[in-house]
């Protein structure tokens, strides 16, 4: 199974109150929305956990090929190695997107622009808006 993500994450004043969306795709079709809420924290931090969610979904999937898609160039770059992960806040969640993408074998993670992640960035502000949790 391929899946095709789009992931992201909003802190509205860095650190503030935060959200995560992830907009999955299965075979070019839309397969699963999440929006989460995440407290406050740094925008980083959310980009990240966004991410994690997302991989956490295509592991439960049983996805072999992922193509992840992130408008987070920091998030992207530590991923891919071309960055290293200074911040002692993001090295736990750098080593988790690792761990997760080591599970799924296949993935391609890729900067977007954000108008090409329209649909992960409402989610990710729906969930603050409406404090989900789930």
């Amino acid at each position: 199974m391929e899946l095709t993500i789009y992931t992201d994450g909003a802190s509205r004043n860095n650190p503030g109150e935060s959200g995560a969306g992830v907009y999955i795709l299965q075979d070019g079709e839309p397969f699963e929305q999440i929006a989460r809420y995440l407290g406050t924290t740094t925008n980083n931090v959310a980009e990240y956990t966004a991410a994690i969610i997302g991989l956490e979904h295509a592991v439960k999937a049983g996805a072999r090929r992922v193509s992840l898609f992130a408008d987070s160039e920091l998030m992207v770059k530590q991923i891919n190695g071309q960055y290293k992960v200074k911040s002692e806040g993001l090295k736990p969640l750098h080593a988790k997107a690792r761990e997760l993408i080591a599970r799924i074998g296949s993935v391609a993670v890729q900067y977007i622009p954000r108008e090409q992640n329209k649909e992960a960035d409402a989610l990710a502000n729906k969930a603050i808006d409406e404090r989900i949790v789930k």
